[in-house]
């Protein structure tokens, strides 16, 4: 039997002083009230009601559980209207938290967000920037964006572009310290290198089909690529970045490609979130969101290349 439904017919029962009038509230027979109370005694292992012909009275214990019942029922009744507020058919609406990169989040993130809120001003957003690897149900995110391999199985990813790698440094660096000419040549240079890169400290080339792996010692670590960045600019050394944080700066010859001619495997950026059956119309509108605004982003990136 349902406790939940039982405690409900216990309330409504003393709120309406009869078994009588609980069934014709609930449009249920009175044995099926009787029932209800009966299991709730049994379950407890107290009486809770005094009835007889004439009179119907709560014990002490009855009135103690009646006190601690009737709020939680009422609490219930609010949880289930905001559920079926989240639910499919509904307009998004409610606090959305997302968990991304810093400097994706800077630079790439927040205008697509700002798009979002402009169109469902109903939802709120509250955004967490670190470039360590969230965990997304422990700590009560609904989404995140993550550059690279999924190692989490539980979490259902949508992948929304490619991201090009390139390794760069300064004309200042190169001038000083010559360009290499062969990927193992970067033993002897000054690399800057990001913590999380999900290859560690070895850097991969591709050419002709072969795959080199570069084990790199690094001259300087950073837990966020654009501190890498503005180290590379200043002249620090060579970095491995992805194109958002590093093409406008290749474009403008702020850095320049190192061993262009090799070819890096690409890193997928996805939205990331918990595998539900019923996906709150918060996530999938903002999850379908990015889908459109990153692969238009891709479309235009590709055409002016073109």
């Amino acid at each position: 039997m349902d406790t939940p439904t039982a405690m409900q017919t216990f309330v409504n029962v003393v709120e309406l002083g009869s078994f009588a009038a609980a069934a014709e509230r609930a449009n249920a027979a009175r044995s099926v009230i009787t029932r209800q109370i009966a299991f709730l005694e049994q379950k407890y292992g107290v009486r809770l009601l005094n009835r007889s012909t004439r009179k119907l009275s709560m014990t002490e214990a009855g009135r103690a559980f009646y006190d601690r019942v009737r709020p939680l029922l009422h609490e219930l009744d609010e949880l289930s209207l905001a559920l079926l507020a989240q639910g499919p058919g509904q307009p998004p609406s409610g606090q959305l938290r997302i968990a991304a990169p810093v400097s994706f989040g800077i630079l790439q993130l927040s205008p697509a967000i700002n798009a979002y809120l402009q169109r469902y001003p109903q939802v709120t957003v509250d955004l967490d920037l670190n470039d360590r690897t969230v965990d997304l149900v422990e700590e009560g995110f609904d989404v995140a964006v993550r550059i690279g391999p999924l190692n989490d199985s539980s979490l259902v990813a949508r992948p929304l572009a490619p991201q090009a790698l390139h390794v760069c440094a300064s004309p200042d660096y190169l001038d000083r310290h010559g360009m290499p000419a062969h990927p193992e040549a970067l033993r002897q240079h000054r690399c800057l290198h990001y913590r999380y890169a999900s290859g560690g400290v070895d850097w991969p080339f591709e050419k002709d089909g072969q795959t080199t792996l570069v084990r790199i010692t690094p001259a300087m670590r950073a837990n966020n690529g654009d501190v890498l960045r503005t180290a590379a600019l200043a002249g620090q050394g060579i970095i491995l970045q992805p194109e958002f944080l590093v093409g406008d700066d290749l474009r403008a010859a702020r850095l320049v490609a190192v061993l262009p001619e090799y070819r890096r495997p690409p890193i997928t950026m996805m939205a990331v979130y918990p595998q539900r059956r019923l996906l709150s119309p918060k996530v999938r509108t903002f999850v379908d969101h990015l889908e459109m605004h990153f692969g238009q982003r891709r479309a235009q990136t590709v055409e002016s290349a073109s």
